[in-house]
Parts: structure tokens; C-alpha cells; sequence
């Protein structure tokens, strides 16, 4: 059994077969999470190779003539560019301790469906293999048909085209969450109330 991956917030993974449509619910339900308050950091796992730079720009060349890693800032924006040659795959302890420094109230991790953190999985009818609803770090599923397979009764069943159903549970989710961790700072320290509003 593996350990959970921790940080000081909450971190939910959305795993899903590649065609289930994982990046255009994340893109229905950040802006309805953003309207509850919440401030989301998402690391999405990209299976290809992959240049956010563009050949010909000088962030380009210098990184092309050896300098790693390369940040670009504007007003606007930054990007921190790494080369991580030899690497089988990304690390997602190290990624998440990047974030951490940014403070973010919910972490969504796209993809790293192997990884031990708790998951929302979506599924759609037909494509892949239906396993995947299953496991120790599964909290719930949200699903485009009846489930093709028995699921514990503790996981809740969401539907995967109601994006505002799932960011009340996401929301909920979260809330949790937190009073966990308030009531885990209450119980070690009982001078002071840490609780949310």
C-alpha cells in the first residue's frame, strides 16, 4: 500500500481515459469553482514531448545554448522552462512541492492516474477499461451511463455531463477537507481556533 501524497492542501486527481473528455470538463469546472471562492492550481501530465517556447524567440536560444533552467516573466505572465533529459517520468512529489509557494485552496492533478492521491475518475461508456473506477484512492466517479461495473456503495456516482453537479461535490469536497485538516490544528493545538468561514 502506498502513502498518500500530502501538502498543505487539498490535492484531487481527475483520471479518466485519454477521449473521455478530462481537459473540457476542467475547463467547464474551474470557472465554477473560481465563482465558489476557490483558488485551483491544476499539473497537467502531458505524454508526449512537449515546447511551451517558440524556435526563434531568445528564450529559445538560450535554452538551446544551454542555460536550464530558463524563466520568461512579463507583466502578464511567467513561464519556467526545465529540461529534464534521462527522465522516464515527471515526478509529482517534486511538481507538487512546486506549487506549494503559491498557496493554492485545491491542487486538480490531470492524469497521473497510478499515483497515490484521492481521485475523482471520469468515465465514458466505451472507452477503456473499467478498472479504473476502482481503488483505494477513488472518492468518486462521475460516469456518462450506469456504471459497467459493481461499485463500492461508499463512492458517489456523478453525472459526468452535469459539470455544475460535480463542482458541488468538488466544492464539498474541498470543504471537507479543510475542516479536517482545522480540526487536525484544533486537536494539537488547543489554545487557538483554526477553522474556515
Amino acid at each position: 500500500m502506498e502513502n498518500e501524497l500530502t501538502a498543505p492542501f487539498p490535492i484531487l486527481g481527475v483520471a479518466a481515459w485519454s477521449g473521455t473528455g478530462k481537459t473540457t470538463l476542467l475547463e467547464k469546472l474551474l470557472p465554477r469553482l473560481g465563482a465558489h471562492g476557490l483558488k485551483v492550481a491544476v499539473i497537467k501530465h502531458a505524454h508526449h514531448s512537449f515546447d511551451v517556447d517558440q524556435p526563434g524567440k531568445d528564450s529559445y536560444k538560450l535554452r538551446s545554448a544551454g542555460a536550464a533552467p530558463v524563466l520568461v516573466a512579463s507583466r502578464q505572465r511567467f513561464a519556467l522552462m526545465q529540461e529534464t533529459p534521462g527522465q522516464d517520468e515527471p515526478d509529482l512529489a517534486e511538481l507538487i512541492a512546486m506549487m506549494e509557494p503559491h498557496h493554492p485552496d485545491l491542487l486538480i492533478v490531470e492524469g497521473f492516474k497510478a499515483w497515490p492521491i484521492p481521485k475523482l475518475v471520469l468515465y465514458r461508456d466505451g472507452i477503456g477499461d473499467a478498472a479504473i473506477l476502482t481503488g483505494q484512492w477513488v472518492e468518486a466517479v462521475a460516469l456518462s451511463a450506469p456504471p459497467p461495473i459493481d461499485l463500492a456503495t461508499s463512492v458517489p456516482q456523478l453525472d459526468l455531463d452535469d459539470s455544475e453537479a460535480i463542482a458541488q461535490w468538488v466544492v464539498a469536497w474541498v470543504n471537507a477537507k479543510h475542516d479536517t485538516v482545522s480540526l487536525d490544528t484544533m486537536s494539537s493545538d488547543t489554545g487557538s481556533s483554526n477553522t474556515r468561514s
